[in-house]
């Protein structure tokens, strides 16, 4: 699960537990990532609140695509299968496929674009040109919106950095996928086998 130790749920207490407390009413489980937090519980406060500043001017569509396409380019399977969960929830399952498997499918020139420049963003970030911010505003994109998508993947490499320094692995429950989306998507560590 983690390269950790983890302080188990039930002898968590004070903020920690609140901490578990509130990743289970919100998922329906305690995800892997979640317990690597035990150690530090304000990190995680401080991310959720950093993470929800960054995500809030944004649709969730744009968000979920942004976060979907730094993530894969990061090679960090937990986020990218999690965002694709919820691609799937704005998409369809079949568009979210089509789209992960490079098709165009329900994406627009645009987001198309604006994925290229996230996972460019993502790990080569000291490559991008003003080429590369004109090719986005001549898609319709404004300033605030570029740095908010420039946000979004700066927030993802953060996490998928604390997860992947730490061994976490995406949660079993990610099997219940389509297995085609799973092995696209698998991109970094493995599903956790339990």
């Amino acid at each position: 699960m983690s390269y950790i130790e983890t302080i188990a749920p039930e002898l968590a207490e004070g903020e920690v537990s609140e901490m578990y407390q509130r990743q289970q009413a919100h998922f329906g489980f305690l995800p892997n990532y979640a317990r690597l937090f035990c150690h530090r519980p304000e990190v995680m406060k401080c991310w959720a609140a950093l993470i929800a500043t960054i995500r809030r001017p944004m649709d969730a569509r744009r968000y979920e695509l942004v976060t979907l396409a730094a993530a894969r380019a990061l090679g960090n399977s937990y986020c990218s299968l999690a965002h694709a969960k919820a691609l799937a929830e704005l998409l369809g399952m079949e568009g979210t496929q089509a789209m992960v498997a490079g098709e165009a499918g329900p994406l627009s020139e645009a987001e198309r674009s604006m994925m290229a420049f996230a996972a460019k963003v993502a790990c080569r970030a000291q490559e991008v040109g003003a080429e590369d911010i004109d090719a986005l505003r001549a898609h319709g994109l404004g300033d605030a919106e570029i740095f908010d998508i420039v946000a979004v993947v700066a927030g993802r490499a953060f996490f998928t950095r604390l997860l992947d320094g730490l061994g976490a692995e995406a949660d079993a429950a990610f099997r219940e996928l389509p297995p085609g989306l799973v092995s696209a998507l698998c991109v970094g560590r493995p599903i956790a086998s339990a």
